[in-house]
């Protein structure tokens, strides 16, 4: 059976991420993704992957793990989902931190997304080296899971380097929540293998395609399943696409490549949009798992 979410930029003029998470559990969605940009910078060089205009949500959207702990208190199973976090723009202890406490408090219902992130100058306001980006990640995300695995965690690395310390809570989630990879790039199934849980494709739109290239979906899913295999890692790897739209074929396509959890977008956008789309994308869930 597959799994189906919603993602959505929670903004100020958008429906509030309580009232959406109730909505969406409501009718049965698994998961609620937001995504993150701590900020847009005013003058940027850096080309948008998805076409041209910067659609103006991404530098309105609401602080995911704020948005995230709403819906978590008026939920119940929902799952909890960032799309993506940008791990080069936070600090790895602060940061495992918070999503240890969001998923202790909510009862392990976390899934981590993470990315390096596509704009240089958005990066380089928090110190970050774009080309040193995916070393930063990785070292990171591995300092996150030493701290939420070890009573005394440390982490010695090139760009991230701290002593034992004590950081309490630690996940429900035994090892922490689900790291999913969202990048689609030659070298993200070795990454995916080697620090990652799974692959977290943001879906190619016509604009997207054009922008970036065309991805072959079904390549990239057996590249991911060999690494993880290279890798003698014996579960299997967390196949999530998001931004998907409402064309039941297309969805249906997708599982059929192996996907295990879809994700529809949603527009920032007040309720009297958003609960008909709810409506819309649920049937097409229903209607693909019988």
């Amino acid at each position: 059976m597959t799994d189906f979410g919603v993602f959505i930029f929670a903004t100020e003029y958008s429906i509030s991420p309580s009232a959406l998470a109730r909505a969406a559990e409501a009718r049965g969605f698994e998961s609620l993704f937001l995504p993150e940009h701590t900020h847009i910078p005013a003058s940027r060089i850096t080309p948008w992957p998805g076409g041209q205009d910067l659609p103006k949500e991404y530098w309105h959207t609401h602080d995911p793990f704020i948005a995230l702990s709403m819906a978590a208190a008026v939920t119940d199973k929902i799952k909890l989902g960032t799309g993506i976090t940008l791990i080069t723009e936070r600090d790895p202890i602060v940061l495992a931190k918070a999503v240890a406490s969001l998923d202790l408090l909510s009862k392990g219902r976390v899934v981590l997304g993470v990315g390096a992130g596509w704009n240089v100058e958005e990066m380089a306001n928090h110190g970050t080296v774009f080309s040193e980006r995916w070393s930063l990640l990785r070292e990171r995300c591995q300092a996150m899971k030493s701290i939420w695995t070890e009573d005394e965690a440390d982490y010695h690395g090139s760009l991230v380097d701290f002593d034992p310390i004590w950081s309490y809570p630690k996940p429900a989630q035994a090892g922490g929540p689900k790291i999913l990879i969202g990048a689609s790039s030659r070298w993200t199934p070795a990454r995916i293998a080697e620090y990652g849980d799974g692959w977290f494709p943001i879906y190619q739109t016509e604009s997207r395609a054009r922008a970036q290239g065309s991805l072959d979906y079904a390549a990239f899913i057996e590249e991911v399943r060999e690494e993880w295999r290279l890798a003698g890692r014996a579960d299997k790897p967390d196949l999530t696409i998001f931004g998907v739209g409402p064309k039941p074929d297309t969805v249906k396509h997708l599982v059929e490549l192996g996907f295990n959890r879809v994700v529809f977008a949603l527009p920032s956008a007040g309720a009297d949009q958003i609960l008909p789309l709810l409506d819309q994308y649920a049937e097409i869930g229903f209607d693909i798992n019988g």
